[in-house]
């Protein structure tokens, strides 16, 4: 997207740092039931086995959207993936997705497992695109703001 046209400019992704959390708080918030608090997200990104990105608006350097993912040996698990509602459908999920794919492969993950809501058909899309596979169900694992239960379905991508 160009500026000028009309059109805000397509982020940039860069590594996140810890004093985003407020603003990753708020982006979570929209996206879950059940939120992480900022100081929960810093703690997180400032773990080692972390691996974190954020989609930054290069004008402004407000925050697009974010993911967090962590190391445990050769696997990676993506542990959230929040985009700004505003920006949804303009490829931000897709760069932080394949932003946090890169990250774990150089870091030596020979895998990428993640959970989604199985009532999330965008989520499941954009993971398909990338070769994530279902490879199990979590009946009951998120609770939904009515208070509802949803299943999460297990997903894994082979890195190398």
């Amino acid at each position: 997207m160009l500026f000028g046209l009309g059109k805000s400019p397509i982020p940039v992704i860069r590594p996140l740092r810890p004093h985003k959390a407020a603003d990753c708080a708020r982006l979570h918030a929209a996206d879950f039931a059940h939120p992480w608090s900022a100081q929960e997200i810093a703690a997180l990104i400032a773990r080692s086995a972390t691996l974190a990105a954020a989609a930054l608006d290069p004008a402004s350097g407000e925050l697009r959207g974010f993911v967090l993912s962590r190391l445990a040996a050769d696997e990676a698990e993506i542990l959230s993936v929040a985009v700004d509602p505003a920006w949804r459908g303009r490829g931000v999920g897709r760069a932080l997705l394949a932003e946090a794919l890169r990250q774990a492969a150089n870091a030596g993950a020979k895998s990428m497992f993640l959970e989604v809501d199985e009532s999330n058909p965008p989520a499941l899309a954009l993971y398909a695109r990338f070769g994530f596979v279902k490879v199990g169900e979590r009946v009951g694992y998120y609770r939904r703001k009515d208070g509802s239960r949803a299943t999460a379905v297990v997903m894994r991508k082979i890195l190398a």
